[in-house]
């Protein structure tokens, strides 16, 4: 797929037809191409595998589906600013809805939001892209304060490990001390 063609239909697209969903669990994997789209699109250095694994259960024309999401990448330290690889293993709980079904709410309205509830996924038509939400999913689950290997030894070097107490009830101790 061209580069152009990617940028219009989005970086890990795969379309999931309500007539046609899967009576067995599904497993989909990003292409080298999707991967690093999806790693310039978040802002990371690589995404070295993508995989996800769900299973779906139709309720009308809404369809549940849950299953888990494994992706190793490649993002920066937090703290010292040096690559490092970096594990994320999630699961998946994603609810698509007919957009016709999307409640109307008040600008000032405020909304509370169940994180034991599946992540709700507006479509239109007769389909939805399962692989945008998968994306979605893995954006939301990188650590943008990841810390690796280097973090604490960066830490150190620049005083930031200083184990002596501070602060106001620091200079107390010091004068009881005294």
């Amino acid at each position: 797929m061209s580069a152009a063609n990617r940028s219009q239909r989005g970086e890990f697209e795969r379309i999931v037809k309500l007539d046609r969903l899967p009576r067995e669990p599904l497993k989909l994997a990003a292409e080298e191409a999707e991967r690093a789209a999806l790693a310039s699109r978040f802002g990371i250095e690589a995404v070295h595998s993508l995989e996800a694994e769900l299973g779906f259960a139709p309720e009308g024309r809404i369809v549940v589906a849950t299953g888990r999401l494994t992706a190793k990448i490649e993002q920066l330290c937090a703290v010292s600013g040096e690559p490092f690889r970096n594990r994320i293993d999630e699961p998946l709980a994603l609810r698509f809805v007919p957009a016709s079904e999307q409640p109307e709410f008040e600008p000032e309205e405020e909304i509370e939001l169940d994180t034991a509830e599946p992540d709700e996924i507006y479509y239109e038509g007769q389909s939805f892209d399962l692989g945008e939400a998968i994306a979605q999913s893995l954006g939301l689950a990188i650590d943008p304060y990841a810390e690796g290997p280097e973090a604490a030894a960066t830490r150190e070097k620049a005083g930031l490990l200083d184990i002596a107490p501070s602060g106001p009830f620091a200079a107390l101790a010091a004068l009881k001390r005294d």
